[in-house]
């Protein structure tokens, strides 16, 4: 039954996402809908971040259900990238996002199959197996924060 509601809520999710780029009324709504998201996939991949560290206890649970959350929403922010949306300030988009965006389309898609691995083995309630896959996932942050964020 679970799987199922998770399931849907993903489909729900992502249809909902589809056609954000015409629900964008200003750029700046575009902007706060993409921060929106990355707010909330960083509360929930820290917490998996933490236990990955050791600076929490590990509780196999709570590493489930957070790297479920972030699977689900790891799509969603990449709908606000639209024209018009880059920036100068430190942590805002800057021009590559759209003059690369084939190389920037595939840096998501790469950190979203890695999150979407990072939720499966967290379901082995392995602190090992939860340690190897945080890694890669971050790696695929990191790298697209390098490439197409202003630092």
């Amino acid at each position: 039954m679970k799987v199922m509601i998770v399931a849907a809520a993903t489909v729900a999710g992502l249809l909902a996402a589809l056609p954000a780029t015409a629900q964008f009324q200003k750029p700046e709504d575009a902007v706060k809908y993409r921060k929106a998201g990355f707010t909330l996939i960083g509360a929930h991949f820290s917490r998996i971040g933490a236990m990955s560290q050791g600076r929490v206890p590990f509780d196999g649970a709570a590493a489930a259900a957070n790297a479920d959350i972030v699977n689900d929403l790891a799509k969603l922010p990449f709908a606000g990238f639209v024209d018009g949306t880059s920036g100068t300030e430190k942590g805002t988009p800057n021009g590559k996002v759209w003059s690369e965006r084939a190389k920037f389309d595939a840096a998501a898609k790469k950190m979203q199959d890695e999150v979407a691995k990072l939720a499966v083995a967290a379901k082995a309630n392995n602190l090992d197996t939860l340690k190897t896959a945080f890694g890669s996932a971050a790696g695929t942050c990191k790298a697209c924060h390098d490439d197409f964020r202003n630092q």
